[in-house]
């Protein structure tokens, strides 16, 4: 089976390097370049050539996600984002698994990093993730017409339904923040990218339902994924999550598109 891994960065020079020199396992390497005007590009060039960059223009997450995948010749494509690592042990897992595995697609866990302490519990409900479905075959997995969080549909081989796999073993390391000051501007990029959804909709909710979520998805956070685990960093972020959907129906609300 080919293995496809796929990138898809914007002015990512600072850390891109270290992503994809752990992607080398993979039989090619296609990286998407949205809008890039640092040296992204140059860096890319390090590890794969011209024929496997896509360069372009996106507002949207969905469609730049799905043309990186068009893009990709493999039969199972690895997809991560510039702040994640594929250590050697899950390298050797996916190779295992497209070569044995009878499913479609396959959900990878997520070791997350707030500088460089792991922050394995909490996360969850929009604001970081535990798990991931980035190990799938090509055309099993499509990307909604979203800016932030796009919706994924699923079809199997001969357009019936996908069917989902184990659990990969190894995890992903993900340095999803460097400090509480960029988890702060993460959640205030997201919901501003989430207002914008919302504007696009038609329907951005009420008051009422979005003050709910907000103790909902902190609960969730917090006591059901276990964040209280990892004392204050769990707190931090339990209350992100509950506030992204808050915060972005104000700024749907209040401010102008």
């Amino acid at each position: 089976m080919k293995l496809s891994a796929l990138v898809v960065v914007h002015n990512e020079e600072a850390r891109l390097a270290q992503c994809l020199d752990k992607l080398g396992f993979a039989d090619e390497l296609v990286v998407v370049l949205d809008k890039c005007t640092d040296g992204s590009r140059e860096i890319a060039l390090r590890f794969t050539d011209e024929a496997h960059l896509v360069e372009g223009s996106w507002d949207l997450e969905g469609p730049r996600r799905n043309t990186g995948i068009a893009a990709c010749a493999g039969e199972w494509i690895l997809e991560v984002d510039a702040d994640e690592h594929v250590p050697p042990a899950l390298a050797e897992e996916v190779r295992r698994v497209i070569e044995t595995t009878d499913a479609d697609y396959h959900e990878i866990l997520v070791d997350n990093y707030i500088g460089d302490r792991l922050v394995r519990w909490g996360w969850g409900a929009s604001f970081g993730k535990a798990a991931y479905p980035g190990l799938f075959r090509k055309g099993a997995k499509s990307w909604g017409m979203q800016r932030v969080h796009p919706s994924l549909a699923w079809t199997g081989r001969g357009g019936a339904k996908a069917v989902k796999g184990a659990m990969l073993a190894n995890r992903l390391d993900h340095f999803v923040d460097r400090d509480i000051s960029d988890m702060i501007r993460r959640l205030d990029r997201y919901a501003t990218l989430r207002a914008a959804d919302l504007r696009a909709s038609g329907d951005v909710g009420s008051l009422g339902n979005n003050l709910r979520r907000l103790f909902s998805r902190f609960f969730k956070c917090y006591v059901r994924r276990k964040g209280y685990r990892e004392g204050g960093w769990g707190l931090l972020i339990a209350l992100c999550a509950g506030l992204f959907p808050l915060l972005a129906y104000l700024k749907a609300t209040l401010e102008e598109g």
